[in-house]
């Protein structure tokens, strides 16, 4: 087996993802148009998106790294609005784009055209993250599109299946596409819940923290494996173990959650890099089954499949917000409400990778041994509307958003509100402080106890320093100078910890020993600023 194209898709990808942090083009929108142009460079070879690995290897854990990040608490509180786009809208969309690509392609049998609604129906949960975390949207509808992102993949799959089942001559009917969409939705999230209770008592009770993360490695593929064993949607499961396990990540001890980000923050760098440059470099695939076909009909397809489909997502959207809150209920628990958020949640529908892997799974036959109908063009017209909602809709939903003028972010509240809590934690662990050092089994000398309470203390001040009066001169407040001035010292210990080892004074498990000391120190002090 030749390992060298993945090596350059994986390596490629990442250096491109990284250029793409140092300017203005977003990074999944540099990484698909520089797949576009590498597919026609001489030699490079051809790299078939096969649904076989997508789908069980590369979506869990992009799956996982989403649900993570999300908020459960916020998701149930915007249960509403996520359920009629992960459900009702990828529905209503697979119907629409399917009944019009009926009307627009000659000789296109509807039973196939359901199947291309199907498959782009779904805004990308990948491209939704990436497009919410880099513009900065109100987080009200960054959860909203986080929570229809997450769920909408099993919806999808699951019309799909129906769709297909019905294209290749297997007698599908209505109820049974709805018999088996319940099937499929409940069996997944009830896989999701078992699956949590022994998965969340084996991160709690393994104390290594090399085996917790590859537990954790583990997890999105098993819970998905799982589900799609047991005929349920292995999306859901993957979701829905996730969000329990990160609202309870508090219960694992700190070295696994400090290991575990860094983990999952490089996995997720590096499969979002390849899946987006995949996207682009399927061009060459696509297009040679398209012999046949005249390339002003297929560019008139695929400008009006690819219109259909964003003037579909706001028909949906705008009934969608407004009508419920025709209730008083509504309106009193959500407040009042413009028209500018819906309009970014219909703008961001961008289709990703999941939908050309759905795709590429159309068989090549149906029952009867004749060719699926007009195959390659739905996997053209796919690929085209995938490209246009990353490229049109990508690249203008930045400066429509500032276009738009959404409310900043209210730092001095979040920053009160960070103090407060704070201020009550400390008190509580002062409390606890007191209540151990009465007990002649904890006694400390006093130059320990003062070390103690000095820290609680400066935790307890850093954040309220925030608030206060920076340094007139550089800018920092008392907390960020503390901050500097204590690196700027730890650096000055690891200068002096190589020294001695190069001297051969200590040697390097001696010298990794001080420096992992010092790396822990460094990071207690440093808040995350990113």
């Amino acid at each position: 087996m030749d390992v060298m194209p993945l090596l350059l898709l994986v390596a490629g990808s990442a250096v491109i993802a990284a250029a793409g942090r140092r300017v203005p083009v977003p990074a999944p929108l540099l990484l698909v148009a520089v797949g576009l142009a590498v597919s026609y460079v001489p030699g490079v070879p051809d790299y078939t998106l096969d649904p076989h690995i997508v789908l069980p290897l590369l979506l869990p854990p992009l799956l996982h790294t989403a649900a993570t990040d999300s908020s459960y608490l916020d998701l149930r509180a915007q249960l509403r609005p996520v359920a009629l786009l992960s459900v009702g809208y990828v529905l209503f969309a697979t119907f629409v784009v399917g009944w019009a690509a009926y009307l627009i392609v000659p000789g296109l049998p509807l039973t196939a055209a359901l199947v291309l609604g199907a498959v782009v129906a779904p805004p990308d949960a990948v491209a939704a993250t990436a497009v919410a975390r880099r513009v900065g949207l109100p987080s009200r509808i960054t959860t909203i599109l986080q929570g229809e992102s997450l769920v909408n993949d099993a919806t999808a799959i699951t019309a799909f299946r129906v769709a297909l089942a019905a294209a290749v001559g297997e007698g599908a009917t209505w109820a049974g596409g709805i018999t088996e969409f319940l099937i499929a939705a409940v069996g997944g999230v009830g896989v999701g819940l078992v699956l949590m209770v022994p998965l969340q008592w084996l991160r709690t009770h393994l104390r290594e923290a090399l085996l917790q993360n590859t537990l954790s490695l583990l997890i999105p593929f098993v819970a998905y494996a799982v589900a799609e064993q047991l005929h349920a949607s292995g999306v859901l499961a993957v979701v829905v173990v996730a969000l329990c396990l990160g609202h309870r990540a508090w219960q694992v001890d700190f070295a696994t959650r400090l290991q575990e980000e860094a983990v999952w923050k490089m996995v997720a760098f590096v499969l979002e890099s390849a899946v987006f440059a995949l996207i682009g470099l399927q061009l060459p695939v696509v297009l040679r089954g398209l012999g046949g076909y005249e390339g002003a009909d297929v560019a008139r397809y695929a400008v009006a499949v690819f219109l259909v489909v964003a003037v579909a997502r706001f028909v949906w959207v705008y009934p969608a917000t407004f009508l419920p809150r025709l209730s008083a209920r509504v309106r009193a628990r959500e407040g009042d409400l413009s028209w500018k958020g819906p309009f970014v949640i219909g703008w961001a529908g961008m289709r990703g990778v999941v939908s050309l892997a759905i795709a590429f799974s159309i068989p090549l036959t149906v029952h009867g041994g004749e060719p699926f109908p007009e195959r390659d063009l739905l996997l053209f017209l796919t690929f085209t509307t995938v490209i246009g909602t990353l490229v049109v809709q990508g690249v203008t939903l930045p400066p429509l958003i500032r276009l738009l003028q959404f409310p900043a972010h209210d730092v001095q509240a979040r920053t009160l509100a960070e103090a407060n809590a704070q201020a009550q934690a400390s008190r509580a662990a002062e409390q606890r402080l007191d209540d151990l050092l009465a007990d002649e089994r904890d006694a400390l000398p006093a130059p320990l106890v003062d070390r103690l309470r000095t820290v609680l203390e400066r935790r307890r001040n850093a954040v309220w320093e925030r608030l206060g009066q920076v340094n007139p001169v550089t800018g920092e407040s008392a907390d960020d100078t503390y901050r500097r001035l204590s690196r700027e010292m730890i650096g000055t210990e690891r200068e002096v910890f190589v020294r001695l080892r190069d001297g051969r004074h200590i040697d390097d498990e001696m010298l990794r020993t001080l420096l992992r000391r010092l790396d822990l120190e460094e990071a207690a002090a440093y808040r995350e600023t990113a």
